[in-house]
């Protein structure tokens, strides 16, 4: 039996649910069985939140690419003495990603090395 359509709350057809269900709806889908000639509306429903640590996106040793911008020779510095390496073709700095963890720049990562941008 394949959901045939599948609504988010604020969708016509979900209203209803959405009243019953509120914050915890995520979504409403509609099934039907054509062995049985029924029409199923089945509710996907958050049941628990609890907060989580992400596992790192990155092995330690893997380099990274990294945004810093011409102005911030404080930065460029830093990360220039932590072993980073400039790459002209891309215009981004190169470092490893323990090295980046340890100066607090992982908001500063566009990518890693080797993959295609």
């Amino acid at each position: 039996m394949k959901a045939r359509l599948t609504l988010k709350p604020y969708q016509r057809g979900a209203k209803k649910l959405s009243r019953q269900y509120g914050d915890r709806l995520l979504y409403v889908r509609y099934r039907y069985d054509p062995v049985r000639k029924k029409r199923i509306t089945t509710v996907e429903l958050i049941v628990e939140e609890v907060n989580w640590n992400p596992q790192a996106t990155f092995a330690a040793n893997q380099r990274v690419h990294l945004r810093v911008e011409v102005t911030e020779r404080d930065v460029q510095k830093q990360v220039k003495q932590a072993g980073g390496t400039w790459n002209q073709q891309r215009k981004v700095w190169e470092l490893r990603y323990d090295a980046v963890l340890a100066l607090g720049l992982t908001d500063r990562i566009v990518g890693e090395v080797g993959a295609s941008s």
